[in-house]
């Protein structure tokens, strides 16, 4: 074979194998292609996501609901915090399909849909070793106002009394003003968290430490204390003699329909308020205002 028939033949064969290698490509782009659409294309609901978003003390009992319903239904349902101020935003600006509020609405809130799923009662805890097992509303106002600083004023060993407290816009922190401070100003020498779960860890690590926290979430790490003379116990709540309870709201722009509605649904069924009461809280028809 002279070079000219040569050179065709490796011309010819590098043609073909330029024309193969793009007809790959091109299937591997088709394929990826179909792998990202067929399956939006044959989606049903029961794949749809509902994004909730707000208060953090609402949060984990959120994501119970949330998991135990995706088991039965298939449907993802998002749950982010960001306190119960940013969530009754969320809500507002349809970027969540329900905003997670621990506090009553208020003012130009009132416009909004929302659903009381649960009430949870306001504990006031100290250190397991801390002497003291109650105050009464006044002192833990006037602790809180930073007029009282040192645990021996009420009762407890000499030590200047750490107090813990949560973010402006908080729930749990607008329910314990609304329920405690009557007006006053929480002093600013507090320590401020922006979770439940962070202010049990640094009371549960500190002796001289107080804090408020979700009455679901007191564990062995924390000591709930007695407000005047009654321990903070669910079945307190129940029956009037503790006062400091909250509510726990779910919000909309409106009223949900779809699988936003399903899902409240599940919620306010015997099954999903069952789930919260095993949780510690309160069922949402056991109160009454």
């Amino acid at each position: 074979m002279n070079s000219k028939h040569l050179h065709y033949s490796y011309r010819k064969k590098a043609c073909i194998m330029h024309y193969s290698n793009r007809k790959k490509a091109c299937v591997i782009v088709i394929l990826s292609l179909l792998a990202l659409f067929l399956p939006a294309c044959g989606r049903n609901q029961a794949h749809h996501t509902v994004i909730l978003a707000g208060s953090t003390s609402v949060q984990p009992y959120a994501e119970i609901l949330a998991e135990e319903y995706a088991k039965e239904t298939g449907l993802r349902v998002d749950v982010q915090g960001g306190g119960s101020s940013a969530g009754i935003t969320a809500a507002r600006s349809g970027t969540a399909d329900f905003g997670m509020s621990s506090r009553h609405l208020a003012g130009d809130e009132m416009d909004l849909w929302s659903i009381t799923i649960a009430k949870d009662g306001l504990a006031i805890v100290v250190h397991p070793s801390n002497p003291v097992d109650g105050l009464t509303l006044e002192q833990v106002r006037r602790t809180y106002t930073g007029e009282v600083v040192d645990w021996s004023e009420v009762g407890g060993n000499e030590g200047r009394i750490h107090l813990v407290s949560r973010e402006a816009g908080s729930g749990t922190r607008s329910a314990f003003e609304e329920l405690v401070m009557d007006g006053l100003q929480i002093t600013p020498r507090s320590i401020v968290q922006d979770s439940n779960g962070s202010i049990r860890q640094i009371v549960g690590g500190d002796a001289r430490a107080i804090g408020f926290i979700s009455l679901g979430l007191v564990d062995q790490t924390v000591k709930g204390i007695a407000l005047d003379g009654v321990e903070p116990l669910s079945e307190h709540v129940l029956d009037g003699t503790y006062d400091l309870y909250r509510p726990f709201l779910f919000v909309a722009l409106s009223e949900p329909s779809g699988d936003a509605k399903e899902f409240i649904d599940y919620i306010m069924s015997a099954e999903g308020q069952g789930i919260l009461e095993n949780e510690g809280l309160i069922s949402a028809a056991e109160v009454v205002e």
